[in-house]
Formats: C-alpha cells, structure tokens, sequence
C-alpha cells in the first residue's frame, strides 16, 4: 500500500511548475531588486560626470564671470540631479590662470555650493588634484576652468549598495573667447560662496 502512494508521487507531476517557480522566485526578485539599485546608482554617478562638464562649460562661453553667472550654473547643475537629493552635492568652479613663466599655475577666482564646499583660496597652486601637464603653458598668459563636483550617494534601497558612496569628478576646460576669464563680483552670487 505504501509502495503504490510512493510510486503514485513520484510520478505525479501535479503542481511541479508551481514548486519549481517558489524556488527560482526568491533568485529572480534579488536580481530585480538589484538591477533596480544598480541602474540608479549609475545614473546618480553619470549625472555627477555630466555636472562636472557641463559647470566648466558654462562658464568657459564667458569673456566675464558675473556673480549671476556663477548662480546659473549652479541652478543648473542643480536642476541636472533633479530628483535626487542635491543637499548632499557640493559643486566649485575655478579659473586657474598661468602664474608666468617658470612658476606654477595658481588660482585666480573660485565660488562653491553646497553644505561644506570650500572655494579654492586665491594665489595658491591647486593641489588636490593637480591641474594635468599640458593644460597651461608656463608664460603663455592662458587659463583653464575647473569643475569638481561631489556626491554623497545614499541607495533608497540599501539591499546591495550598503552606506554610502562618495563619488566626484573633475573637469578642465579652457575658455573659450579670451585667455583668462575674469571675476566681477557685480552682481555677487547669492548662491554660492567666492574667493575673488
């Protein structure tokens, strides 16, 4: 009797599909869940690159940065996150100008936003990072603008990406309709902060 209820089971195939399915569901859902997170991280961090390229390339158009200048851009950069959370973003634009033959390129204006964004002191050389080689000819009388934009990115899932992670990115333009661009402070920004 037993013999035949067990044979009988075992060759039943009622139902298999179904389990079958309760073990592969839990395997498919932590894909999901992880494509999900993964996709919007790399568009947080994309959006971070193409904050950095476009704050240069803002400002590299103008023959004067204006305080309203400056606002510009970071409005816009801003508007780029939309709709993540931009508390959590500092963005600087500098100028670094050629400091003459034989000396190092040093800056010449920096504004920031963002909670604990620190414009770049003016007169010193850029260390952290390093303007690259190339980019300013000692005694050449040219300049470059530089673009750092952070990002502290916290996942609203926090399944896989787990704390937070800190993502930057530098961008280097030289201006385009003068060799240097100077800082007039009229009218000052109000959004940002402004070494000068």
């Amino acid at each position: 009797m037993m013999r035949k209820f067990l044979r009988r089971c075992w060759k039943c195939e009622q139902g298999l599909a179904a389990m079958e399915f309760a073990f592969v569901l839990p395997i498919i859902l932590a894909m999901l869940l992880g494509m999900v997170e993964l996709s919007q991280a790399l568009g947080v961090r994309a959006e971070v690159i193409n904050m950095a390229s476009t704050g240069a390339d803002l400002i590299a158009q103008e023959a004067t940065a204006k305080g309203s200048d400056l606002d510009g851009a970071f409005n816009a950069l801003n508007a780029m996150l939309y709709p993540h959370d931009v508390s959590v973003a500092t963005i600087t634009i500098t100028s670094v100008i050629d400091g003459g033959a034989g000396a190092n390129p040093i800056v010449a204006w920096s504004c920031s936003m963002g909670s604990g964004a620190t414009p770049a002191t003016k007169g010193t050389t850029p260390s952290n990072p390093t303007i690259p080689a190339g980019l300013i000819t000692a005694g050449g009388g040219g300049s470059v603008i530089w673009s750092h934009v952070t990002y502290a990115y916290t996942s609203n899932l926090s399944y896989f990406l787990v704390g937070t992670k800190n993502w930057k990115n530098d961008f280097y333009l030289k201006p385009r309709r003068v060799l240097q661009i100077p800082y007039s402070s009229n009218p000052a920004s109000t959004l940002g902060t402004c070494n000068f």
